[in-house]
């Protein structure tokens, strides 16, 4: 009886059977294509903003200069075009540039894969944002524990949450605590963690209040905002334990972040240009404040001097 079963010699193709190892290995490495823009998609839910900054403007100049020195990675999508891993920032300034095509490589991933390729790739950038670290993280870490298998991306099969935030720590140069800490920052609403990327809620009493529940941290927002004001560690702290004693309330929140923090200097604002019409246009601001608080010391003499005067006639 005939045999039709086909036996699998591991060939890809005719050709192979003339190509030497060399070769076949070339044939095999990834290769840089020149992909239209428009067929390219940026990661779902890319977790690092494209920002019109100063580095976007010299990232322009220098592809306008000598074109796309770095080639981007993607993945072909199952309908067709390209899923974007890393170049994300350069594809913007060739857009920006109205270029048709950029230098991609083009590479075969699968979901998992993609997550940590996207987000290891983008972690060596110089600025990152608390908030952008914070979702990669989470984003790697949910991928490590979706993988199962033991390669140098992933983690063996008994791999708990706490060998993933090590594995991420240790490709990151963080601690596996610091992991931890800024995923929690994923539980902040959008208005707070705001406050955190732009420096002025530090990452631990922002990982306390991470643990509000989304209406307790709308109420805070609403004092912070209205008052100007941000809790110091320890009053996030408190907050914390009002929020599980479930004590937190508006009256609360008011009174905790009206007392005076140890090192906190209270500031009298004034807008600048109601300044400038007493002062010469090159003073600077450091030079006008001296000035103001000489002329209040001065008037201060001044009426002391006047009450003096009345006391003794």
């Amino acid at each position: 009886m005939k045999n039709d079963r086909s036996i699998d010699l591991g060939l890809t193709g005719y050709e192979e059977l003339f190509m030497s190892t060399e070769e076949r290995l070339d044939a095999k490495k990834p290769r840089v294509e020149a992909i239209p823009l428009a067929a390219l998609t940026p990661f779902r839910n890319h977790p690092f903003k494209v920002k019109e900054d100063e580095e976007m403007t010299q990232l322009m100049r220098s592809i306008a200069d000598a074109g796309v020195l770095s080639p981007a990675l993607a993945r072909p999508l199952p309908g067709g075009g390209y899923e974007l891993i890393s170049g994300h920032r350069r594809l913007a300034a060739c857009k920006a540039l109205g270029m048709g095509t950029m230098p991609v490589i083009i590479r075969d991933l699968t979901d998992e894969e993609a997550v940590i390729t996207m987000v290891d790739s983008n972690l060596q950038r110089e600025h990152i944002l608390p908030s952008e670290k914070a979702f990669a993280y989470k984003m790697k870490m949910e991928a490590l524990k979706n993988q199962g298998k033991r390669t140098d991306l992933t983690l063996s099969q008994v791999a708990t949450k706490l060998d993933a935030a090590a594995e991420i720590g240790k490709s990151a140069d963080e601690s596996r605590d610091q992991v931890f800490r800024y995923i929690r920052l994923t539980h902040l609403i959008p208005d707070i963690l705001k406050l955190v990327d732009e420096g002025k809620i530090a990452l631990t009493p922002a990982v306390e209040l991470s643990y509000l529940q989304p209406s307790e941290q709308e109420m805070l927002f609403s004092v912070m905002d209205s008052d100007e004001v941000t809790p110091s560690l320890s009053q996030a702290r408190r907050l914390r334990r009002m929020s599980e004693a479930r004590t937190l309330t508006d009256d609360a929140v008011l009174q905790l972040l009206s007392e005076v923090k140890g090192n906190q200097v209270e500031y009298v604002k004034v807008p600048v240009d109601k300044l400038r019409s007493f002062f010469r246009p090159d003073t600077s601001v450091k030079q006008m404040t001296e000035t103001l608080v000489k002329a209040m010391d001065f008037y201060n003499k001044h009426l002391a001097r006047q009450r003096k005067d009345r006391d003794a006639r």
